[in-house]
């Protein structure tokens, strides 16, 4: 299995932790990774002010990977969502599509729609699937609780991404069990995290992002988990502006998705780059059961109960005797 992969404009920049913990659990899975130096921006930044500037950008990068046969893995979920408009208008629109592809033949590419985007999550849940991510498990997580944060990008418009159920998606839920912590259910699993807004309006993408983080700990989350840069950055560098601004109590820390699966499939914790959160959370290593000591516990409970069971037969037999 083997995929060209997407990083985006901002990861390799601002979260650099989030490329180095995907790389490593995905090559503990199994999965090849292919870096397309030609690969640039996405188009997001400019898709609601010039269409056509957003679709060029995008179409190019899917033609790259399509020239090398490959299906296109995006981290980001933003430039998922770009990726995925993309080449639903090409595969929708006829007279787009020949006026694109005139543009992109003066470099000799073409874009035919013969690849598939997927983003990180989708692709660790439809292609890799659950069960043989739990057969790679080194250590369990117990007693974790985790707000799980869907991202707008990735459910909708949900007819185009095609990511999950729009409305009440199970597939980032089911991976975070997978580790064997608890995904909680909590109202605001679906809400914007508030960073469209930053930079245009601070104080209200922070009181978005305050009423998500709020709702979370109210409803007993231990940890966010996230699986997009933008999401990430506003949970963690965000919500320490927030803390220190607005004199708040006790954070609820963000955890990326491959940090939190690496720690499972037993990574080093440099390797996934914990340190580099902004909010700790080296604490969420204390909550990790190891598989060695699940086994020992069990062998040596097994012990004690065959023990147990010899000792009641013991004294019967005594008795039949006298």
């Amino acid at each position: 299995m083997k995929f060209a992969l997407f990083l985006g404009c901002q990861i390799p920049v601002r979260l650099k932790q989030y490329e180095t913990s995907s790389r490593a659990i995905l090559e503990r899975l199994g999965v090849g990774l292919v870096d397309i130096e030609e690969f640039k921006c996405c188009g997001y930044p400019v898709r609601n002010i010039e269409f056509k500037a957003f679709l060029l950008s995008s179409v190019r990068n899917l033609a790259l990977a399509e020239k090398k046969k490959l299906d296109v893995m995006a981290l980001c979920k933003c430039c998922f969502g770009s990726l995925k408009k993309a080449d639903y208008f090409m595969k929708e629109n006829v007279s787009l599509k020949k006026e694109v592809n005139a543009i992109l033949e003066k470099e000799g590419l073409k874009y035919e729609g013969r690849i598939e985007v997927k983003h990180l999550l989708s692709a660790l849940h439809k292609d890799i699937g659950i069960e043989a991510i739990k057969g790679k498990m080194a250590a369990t997580f117990k007693r974790l609780r985790i707000a799980t944060h869907y991202g707008c990008h990735a459910l909708r418009p949900s007819q185009v991404v095609g990511f999950n159920h729009g409305v009440s998606p199970p597939l980032f839920d089911q991976l975070v069990e997978a580790t064997g912590a608890e995904s909680i259910d909590w109202p605001m699993k679906l809400e914007c995290c508030g960073a469209p807004l930053l930079g245009i309006n601070d104080g209200l993408s922070m009181d978005l992002s305050l009423k998500k983080l709020n709702d979370g700990k109210k409803s007993g989350a231990d940890y966010l988990c996230t699986a997009c840069p933008y999401c990430h950055l506003q949970f963690d560098k965000v919500q320490k502006m927030i803390l220190s601004q607005r004199n708040l109590g006790h954070p609820l820390p963000s955890i990326l998705y491959p940090q939190l699966l690496g720690l499972s499939l037993g990574i080093d914790k440099k390797i996934l780059g914990l340190e580099m959160n902004e909010i700790p959370i080296s604490g969420i290593e204390e909550l990790l059961v190891k598989e060695q000591e699940l086994t020992e516990q069990k062998a040596l409970t097994e012990k004690k109960e065959l023990e147990e069971e010899t000792e009641e037969l013991e004294d019967e037999t005594e008795l039949t005797e006298q």
